[in-house]
């Protein structure tokens, strides 16, 4: 990365940082998409296992691993101030707390799962399917978590570009995989939705082991010496790093688990209805993969600015990238509407279903407009590592008011299962008026402080 002096500049770093970043994040969903597409041409109860266990663990996953990318805006304020000698030692104390918090999950997942699945009266085939698909996944938590600092760290330094190939790397790893367990194809035996979790977790380890190698091998990251000394555990530096990575965190994990919680509410419908829902909701994920990608190349090249004290450009990356944003969610709007029985089909051919999903897919358009504009706000308020508003509007906008009204357009309406789609809608319309509220408020505070300078900057 390096200083700009024109929106065009501007522009350009930008698209340099995000457009590597989507094509790693589309590429990820695509393996979640194409294990849930074969999971779904197995059977319908496979596709509704892998939905139930995918509700169950998505949550946990997106949620620690937001805490562990609170070293991304650590690293690149660092690097934005000058001070890269201090960058490994913040590594290398990420990846203990990655070690702890892996931990921490197999422990929490050994002593809950069965009790959570056996509560939910499901299907024996669908039991079967989500139990051990769980199980599969575990095996890899270890090395996705580490992989999470990692390449949180690869992409602060600007280098999304090393992210990108690792992952396209990764994919026909993934696909492969799922195809031959899932389908019992080149003499694997046929495991259904339990070879997703299995194709899954081999690629978590794949992933970790290449970008190991190349942080410690590969210029400009071996400059750092991450790996050069291994320094003891630092609760002091865990500290900040939780400070940080906390909020941001559980903001991704309270958006992440309503919906988990919908897939598990909605186990009262039929097993269509749950493949139906899964198969639009796994959709609209990969949609989501835009808006996400800005907000991660938002909180790199907003800290960037930040850390050198440039506060007027971080506002113009703000700009420029909640602008984008939403111009995309309008052109994916138009797109999803002309398109949606052509995207219900790739995930099934039984008409039911596949009517369904068309309808499901309508209420997901409404998604992206929201998501356009909080999740890219998101990015920008943790370029400034003010991180707490987006902590608390989450657990209102999701929890509070998205996901009862849900609840009670569901089972006291004739909306029914769509009734929970609603609730959500509404929940990420409020979390995107809030947390662009909140911006507004802290970039007035820096212009004040840019009348003030003798003030130091924010972060």
């Amino acid at each position: 990365m390096k200083q700009t002096y024109t929106l065009k500049q501007k522009y350009a770093q930008f698209l340099r940082i995000l457009v590597p970043i989507l094509i790693t994040q589309v590429t990820m969903s695509l393996m979640t998409f194409f294990d849930t597409m074969m999971s779904g041409h197995a059977s319908p109860a496979d596709l509704a296992g892998t939905a139930i266990g995918s509700s169950l663990w998505i949550p946990v996953q997106t949620g620690l691993s937001g805490i562990l990318m609170g070293i991304t805006p650590i690293v690149s304020q660092l690097v934005g101030a000058g001070e890269k000698n201090k960058v490994g030692y913040h590594v290398i104390q990420a990846i203990w707390l990655s070690v702890a918090v892996s931990l921490v999950v197999l422990l929490a997942g050994a002593l809950s799962v069965s009790p959570v699945l056996n509560s939910m009266g499901l299907e024996p085939k669908v039991h079967h399917v989500a139990f051990y698909f769980l199980v599969a996944i575990s095996t890899g938590i270890v090395p996705l978590f580490g992989y999470i600092v990692l390449r949180s760290f690869i992409d602060a330094l600007g280098q999304t570009r090393i992210s990108m190939m690792i992952t396209l790397i990764s994919l026909p790893l993934n696909v492969g995989a799922g195809y031959l367990l899932i389908f019992g194809r080149g003499g694997f035996p046929r495991l259904g939705g339990i070879g997703s979790g299995i194709a899954t977790a081999f690629t978590y380890w794949c992933i970790f082991l290449i970008a190991l190698w190349i942080v410690h091998r590969k210029e400009p990251f071996a400059a750092y010496g991450v790996f050069g000394k291994l320094h003891r555990v630092s609760l002091t530096k865990w500290w900040e790093l939780m400070r940080i990575g906390v909020p941001i965190g559980f903001a991704i994990f309270f958006e992440t688990a309503v919906f988990a919680a919908v897939t598990l509410l909605m186990s009262r419908f039929d097993t269509v209805t749950i493949a139906a829902h899964q198969a639009a909701n796994n959709f609209a994920s990969t949609l989501y993969m835009i808006p996400l990608s800005i907000c991660l190349a938002l909180t790199i090249l907003v800290g960037f600015e930040t850390g050198a004290a440039r506060l007027k450009d971080a506002r113009q990356y703000a700009a420029l990238g909640i602008g984008t944003a939403a111009a995309m969610a309008l052109a994916t709007a138009v797109l999803l509407m002309l398109f949606r029985t052509g995207v219900a089909q790739l995930y099934s051919s039984e008409p039911e279903v596949v009517s369904l999903i068309k309808h499901f897919l309508v209420y997901a358009i409404f998604f992206q407009m929201s998501d356009a504009i909080a999740t890219p706000t998101q990015g920008v308020l943790r370029g400034y590592k003010d991180v707490s508003p987006g902590f608390w509007i989450s657990l209102l906008a999701y929890w509070i008011i998205g996901l009862p009204l849900g609840y009670f357009l569901a089972n006291y309406t004739s909306q029914g299962p769509y009734g929970y789609w609603i609730g959500l809608i509404t929940g990420l319309a409020v979390a995107a008026v809030l947390l662009l509220y909140r911006l507004i408020m802290i970039q007035r505070r820096i212009a004040s402080r840019l009348i003030h300078p003798a003030e130091s900057p924010i972060g």
